[in-house]
């Protein structure tokens, strides 16, 4: 089965940046290329939305609130995804999840807390 690690995670002032990372330690690498890669995130009281989302092509997707700030990449010989954050805002404080997909599946990694204080 699946595992995800996620680190990098903190408190850290408005307009700072953060990078997570997330990686797959037991995965075979010819399987970890298949997997669709993705980082959501859960604010207290709200639903656990996507934040970006990068294919095993390497083509990235990113949601409105983040385009322009966020970067997803994936290092597929390390088995591990990356989300730099930069410029980071108060409404970016969540809980931040890596997620994998693959024939329908997804696996989802314990979560790290992001925090930006008001």
């Amino acid at each position: 089965q699946l595992q995800l690690v996620e680190s990098g995670g903190g408190l850290v002032q408005a307009g700072g940046s953060l990078r997570l990372s997330c990686t797959a330690p037991r995965a075979i690498f010819s399987v970890f290329i298949d997997y669709t890669m993705g980082w959501y995130r859960q604010a207290p009281g709200k639903e656990r939305e996507l934040v970006a989302s990068i294919a095993h092509s390497g083509t990235p997707t990113y949601a409105d609130s983040v385009k322009g700030r966020f970067t997803i990449a994936r290092d597929n010989s390390k088995k591990r995804v990356f989300l730099q954050m930069n410029n980071l805002k108060s409404e970016d404080t969540a809980v931040y999840y890596c997620a994998a997909d693959r024939e329908g599946i997804r696996t989802w990694g314990p979560g790290t807390q992001v925090t930006v204080p008001s």
